[in-house]
């Protein structure tokens, strides 16, 4: 990070995919350093990107720390600055500064099962926690992936999702099928719940929609999942990163500096207000 921490680093956009069509739009941009080697960073942390005279945003780092060559970003089309984000072109100049937050602690859960589940756009945030322990997959039991979408059109990442099967056990949803869709069709928890995943030596990682969140929780509690074992990231309430704007706050927590990584034994004594 630069002496001055307001000021970003250069950054050129190498590769830009179209994740997810329609009104709320999802495109993936790859962005190398202009000049000198990238920031490190752990999983689950954020970087405040920028495009210049347009705006700035938070945005979860959605590559795997191992990778040193790039950073990885998913962006849905939902105001003024992701709009012009949606804008750019392969080797347009950004601004990035980072890495804000606290991280998943990924070494404490080596010996035990993963199992990760995510919906819409909320599988960047958890994507580096998945990709780092199947690139480590000697360190981890059986990994699992929930994930869905409201239609098979909406699954982002899907054919990296695909080259995972053989590593992971992949169960991927939909709330509303289509004709070739041979998968699940139905909510993300109630997928959870059908395959019904054993609590023992398990870490879960979750991470959607609130009210998706609202209920795998309480499907895993019934479970047996015990709350200090379920993970998420409230990476949507990250404002500035440093904890100087206090717009972060979620009652005593100011989430740029205590999260957005929480388990559920410590996000649960906080007021819903993420």
């Amino acid at each position: 990070m630069p002496d001055n921490i307001y000021l970003p680093e250069l950054a050129r956009v190498v590769h830009i995919k179209e994740e997810v069509a329609g009104e709320r739009s999802i495109k993936t941009f790859r962005i190398e350093p202009v000049n000198g080697e990238a920031f490190a960073h752990e999983c689950g942390q954020c970087a405040m990107l920028s495009i210049f005279g347009r705006g700035e945003m938070m945005i979860s780092i959605a590559s795997s720390p191992l990778i040193k060559e790039y950073k990885q970003f998913s962006i849905m089309r939902v105001g003024r600055v992701s709009a012009a984000f949606h804008e750019l072109q392969v080797g347009d100049v950004i601004g990035i500064r980072g890495p804000y937050g606290n991280s998943f602690p990924v070494d404490d859960w080596r010996g035990k099962n993963l199992f990760f589940i995510g919906g819409g756009c909320g599988l960047a945030p958890i994507w580096p926690v998945i990709t780092t322990a199947v690139a480590q997959r000697d360190y981890f039991k059986k990994i699992t992936v929930f994930y869905g979408g409201r239609s098979p059109r909406d699954i982002m990442y899907r054919a990296e999702l695909e080259k995972l099967r053989g590593d992971v056990d992949l169960q991927l949803s939909v709330d509303k099928t289509e004709d070739g869709w041979n998968g699940y069709c139905g909510f993300v928890p109630a997928n959870v719940m059908d395959k019904a995943p054993s609590a023992d030596n398990a870490i879960a990682i979750t991470c959607g929609p609130p009210i998706m969140i609202k209920f795998v929780i309480q499907n895993l509690h019934q479970l047996g999942f015990a709350d200090e074992h379920i993970f998420t990231t409230i990476e949507n309430k990250m404002k500035c990163g440093l904890g100087k704007c206090g717009r972060c706050n979620v009652g005593k927590d100011y989430v740029c500096t205590k999260g957005p990584v929480y388990s559920w034994a410590q996000l649960k004594g906080l007021p819903e207000e993420y």
